[in-house]
């Protein structure tokens, strides 16, 4: 990296980047160009910071795997040019969006930073600068012979998280997100100390950037008493794949109708995923009656993928990857995204 690195700002939107309006006291997007004005303390960063703003800020419930892919593409595209990168997203939909890049992105070996904020950067009391400020910090990190942060991360509240591992899972404390199933990779106080054990190695291979997604994919959330009309509906969507959220260690009801239902899809060449409600914990089918019959019908278990995690994992394999090699690498870890 260069003595004075240089970091791309890329503003999507979400409440971070919201001002009040001097005359109404109304919420609005803030001009990015003038960032510097409103967050000065980046001035103190040793480091040059470049922004890029999308043209109209996106609320992350509008976010879409089209929109994903443009930001790959900026980032393959700046990819030479920059020491690393920092996303102003919305909150809601982040792990959604640090997930599909992480497998957008291979064989990247610079940080790409996600970071938002609770309240807007405009008001008093807001997390959006400390969040912004040490975002900027941790993709300007030098490690001498390359980055310290090789990844996708999340970053929030003090605490830097590998993407394809988190969720947000609180609306209303700071402290937004979680990632119950990896450590963190860094935690900010006094001095910001990188777990470097945890962070991904170095890769390689020169960065690929992928340019196709396939979002044929359902979530089906088991609850007790969900009926075989519900099922069939989900089964019966026309999607080519399901992320089915299962009780504990990947348990579900044995009645027949409900194991007939996912063989027969199954058979059609629909793929299902079965992954675990629980924050914490890991699928294991077969290790309870109420499982082993997954493992005979050909449903797949997916370790301790988060839901986030293993809807852009589908969308990702079934968009690059031949239908035949799907099954295997959805149980094979590619971005440090599953515990095998």
């Amino acid at each position: 990296m260069a003595k004075q690195p240089k970091v791309l700002l890329i503003y999507t939107g979400g409440t971070i980047g919201m001002v009040a309006d001097a005359k109404t006291g109304q919420l609005k997007p803030f001009n990015f160009n003038n960032l510097l004005d409103e967050v000065p303390e980046l001035h103190k960063i040793p480091a040059t910071i470049d922004t890029h703003s999308f043209g109209k800020p996106i609320d992350s419930s509008n976010m879409e795997p089209k929109i994903w892919l443009e930001l790959a593409a900026l980032i393959g595209k700046q990819y030479n040019k920059y020491d690393g990168f920092v996303i102003l997203h919305g909150s809601d939909t982040m792990a959604f969006t640090a997930s599909a890049l992480s497998f957008l992105l291979e064989n990247l070996n610079k940080p790409v930073i996600l970071t938002g904020s609770q309240l807007p950067i405009g008001t008093i009391r807001t997390d959006g600068k400390e969040n912004l400020i040490t975002a900027v910090e941790i993709a300007a990190a030098d490690g001498k012979k390359y980055p310290i942060v090789t990844e996708v991360c999340v970053y929030f509240e003090y605490r830097l998280y590998r993407g394809n591992r988190t969720n947000k899972f609180n609306a209303e404390h700071f402290r937004a997100f979680q990632s119950p199933n990896y450590p963190l990779l860094a935690e900010a106080g006094i001095h910001i100390n990188f777990n470097k054990e945890a962070i991904r190695k170095k890769s390689k291979g020169a960065l690929k950037v992928y340019q196709k997604l396939d979002s044929s994919v359902a979530i089906l959330k088991l609850f007790p008493g969900i009926t075989p009309a519900v099922v069939s509906a989900v089964l019966n969507s026309g999607c080519k794949a399901i992320v089915l959220e299962t009780f504990g260690s990947g348990n579900a009801t044995t009645a027949n109708w409900f194991i007939d239902a996912l063989k027969n899809a199954i058979k059609r060449g629909v793929i299902i995923l079965n992954i675990t409600q629980c924050a914490q914990g890991t699928v294991e089918q077969g290790r309870y009656e109420t499982s082993s019959a997954f493992n005979k019908i050909g449903v797949i278990g997916g370790a301790d993928l988060t839901t986030e995690a293993a809807v852009a994992k589908l969308m990702f394999l079934m968009g690059n990857v031949p239908a035949g090699k799907i099954k295997k690498q959805l149980t094979q870890d590619l971005r440090g995204e599953q515990t095998n």
